[in-house]
């Protein structure tokens, strides 16, 4: 029996026109369902991985804003309790200077007034020795120290007649140290004073403040610097005992008047220094200790000759 024939499709039959492109189109689908079946292996891995990693850079960008934003609230937090901490300053009043002054006061000992006498009329007040050659002419001899003051800056001294009388040398030392010759310029006898001029003077030299002694009274308090036995420069303190006192030396050659009586222990080598009041002014220059023994030592009462007598003899009337 004869076999039916088979055709195959025909693509340009009619009535199938807009079959065809629909199964082509679904063929073309299949097909390329198919092609990217077979295809999976090889394209889809590429594409989901670029998907993930786009994904990473995001998310790590927005954690890097997250953590600057966190650091940013964290100084600010910070910032504001430490500006909290810190009080207004308080504005001081009086009551606070006057506690603070008080708590100094009881917290520091001041010095005494002796001693701040003493601090100011340090700088003025020089050794003072005198010299003599000896017999075979070649070496010297310490005849004596005292003690001087200086009342004017440029190397003006004041000292007793006694301790430079008869000298061959007279030696000047400074305060700072500074030694230096000087010379008699002048002399009041009836005083027992003597005026010196240096030959060389420090470049800071400081001349001590005179007061008058017309205020001075009996039981004011002062104070006498010098170079008692050669040293020094002592101190000693005491009050003023009487005024217009005499004295006359131990020898019964020279007989002093008008003088300040006191109780600051003053010895051999005192003579010619000065005696001051706590403000470190002098009213007098020390000229004798009254003992009647032959020790020659302070047995309580000392003698000064008013200032005024000294400043005279200077050619200086301060007062």
């Amino acid at each position: 029996m004869p076999r039916t024939a088979l055709y195959s499709r025909s693509r340009h039959s009619p009535g199938r026109k807009q079959a065809e492109p629909a199964a082509d189109a679904a063929s073309s689908t299949d097909a390329g369902t198919v092609a990217s079946a077979d295809d999976a292996g090889m394209q889809a891995p590429p594409s989901n991985a670029a998907a993930i990693a786009g994904s990473v850079v995001i998310s790590q960008r927005q954690m890097r804003m997250l953590w600057a934003a966190f650091l940013l609230l964290a100084a600010l937090l910070v910032a504001s309790a430490w500006q909290r901490q810190q009080a207004p300053a308080r504005k001081i009043t009086q009551e606070d200077i006057d506690a603070a002054v008080l708590r100094t006061l009881e917290s520091t000992v001041p010095p005494s007034a002796a001693a701040r006498a003493v601090e100011t009329i340090a700088p003025s007040v020089v050794r003072v020795v005198g010299y003599n050659r000896s017999k075979n002419g070649k070496d010297e001899v310490e005849r004596g120290v005292g003690t001087g003051v200086v009342i004017v800056d440029k190397g003006i001294i004041l000292t007793n007649l006694h301790v430079v009388s008869g000298a061959d040398r007279i030696a000047i030392t400074f305060h700072d140290g500074l030694e230096t010759t000087a010379s008699v310029t002048g002399a009041q006898p009836e005083n027992d004073l003597a005026v010196l001029r240096a030959h060389k003077v420090p470049d800071d030299l400081q001349a001590a403040a005179l007061r008058s002694t017309q205020n001075l009274r009996p039981g004011d308090h002062v104070v006498a610097v010098g170079f008692p036995f050669g040293i020094g420069p002592s101190a000693s303190a005491g009050v003023v005992s009487g005024l217009q006192r005499e004295f006359t030396s131990p020898e019964g050659k020279r007989q002093i008047s008008n003088l300040i009586q006191f109780d600051a222990a003053a010895n051999p080598g005192n003579s010619g220094g000065p005696l001051v009041t706590l403000d470190g002014e002098v009213v007098g220059i020390v000229t004798a200790i009254l003992n009647p023994t032959p020790a020659r030592t302070f047995i309580g009462i000392g003698f000064a000759v008013p200032i005024e007598n000294a400043a005279s003899a200077v050619g200086m009337s301060p007062f």
